[in-house]
């Protein structure tokens, strides 16, 4: 069996940790120098010849985490490396997964480009914004659920009446498939846009009278459809409201909207790395998952208990 080798991007150097401990080994030896112009320069402290390389790195934000990540793998194709697998808790740019008006860009499908071009082996993602994205690869994906680390806490908490609701149209078949897992029902936020994060208006597509209901979504940006979604269900009767997501993007100014909404709780993992403590916000770590993960690559076993 090839020697496996972890290591950690500079966004990501918390979550690899987590992730190599589990796998039961430390982390690599890699330096990353930044030029005054900011250019960057990895470079492997250590022997990767012949290793299986698992290189750890969420692009969020994602320009500069991006080119680090290539450059990470130019550097390990370079020192011989059998395989160079990137580990991408967190995909940027996978919102942009189709052209929604004239003239525009496919983000997720020049990531997805890139992420060939140099050579990569495998990726290894966690939520995709649509799981279509999967599609623009054509190197092994293996797309990992959330759900697999969240949905237990939820279960813990034991609640009575309970419903989960998509924030949007869109989230429907996510949210129908997290709900499966408790047999329970869903109901739809319908939400229209005047643009880029700003909602013109909402309404609630079912009944939650009564219930205690889980929001499910894949990531919280600015955190004004998931807020604004609570509040509009805590009008309707529910009881209480909580959220489930992925990516904690959380962008200014996402903690505040927090605080001052009707959430209970917000439940995320850490494929991103919080930037500000919020009492609002429970962290749930993926790191096991990702290292069971990259035991069942390196071992030839199925995955798909991990992200069916």
């Amino acid at each position: 069996m090839k020697q496996v080798r972890i290591f950690a991007g500079s966004a990501s150097r918390e979550l690899a940790a987590g992730i190599a401990a589990a796998y039961g080994q430390p982390l690599g030896d890699l330096s990353i120098q930044r030029f005054a112009d900011t250019e960057l320069g990895p470079s492997f402290n250590e022997s990767v010849r012949g290793c299986e390389v698992f290189l750890i790195q969420s692009t969020f934000p994602p320009a500069e985490n991006l080119m680090e990540l290539m450059l990470m793998v130019d550097a390990a194709k370079r020192a011989s490396a059998h395989k160079v697998n990137i580990v991408m808790p967190y995909m940027g740019y996978a919102r942009q997964d189709r052209k929604d008006k004239p003239r525009v860009s496919i983000g997720a499908k020049v990531v997805a480009n890139i992420i060939q071009s140099v050579g990569t082996d495998r990726l290894m993602t966690c939520e995709l914004h649509a799981g279509q994205i999967q599609g623009f690869f054509d190197i092994p994906v293996d797309h990992l659920d959330g759900a697999t680390v969240t949905a237990p806490y939820i279960k813990s908490l034991n609640l009575e009446n309970l419903i989960f609701a998509s924030p949007d149209v869109g989230g429907v078949v996510r949210t129908r498939a997290f709900a499966k897992k408790f047999g329970a029902e869903i109901v739809v936020c319908d939400k229209t846009r005047l643009r880029a994060n700003e909602i013109a208006s909402m309404q609630v597509i079912g009944d939650v009278t009564g219930m205690n209901v889980v929001l499910v979504d894949d990531m919280v940006d600015t955190a004004g459809t998931i807020c604004k979604a609570a509040d509009l269900l805590m009008e309707r009767g529910a009881l209480s409201v909580r959220a489930v997501v992925t990516h904690p993007l959380l962008s200014v100014p996402a903690h505040e909207r927090i605080r001052a909404s009707a959430l209970t709780e917000l439940v995320v993992t850490d494929t991103i790395p919080l930037q500000q403590e919020n009492e609002k916000i429970r962290v749930i770590s993926v790191a096991g998952l990702f290292a069971h993960a990259i035991r069942n690559v390196v071992t030839h076993e199925s995955i798909s208990s991990l992200f069916v």
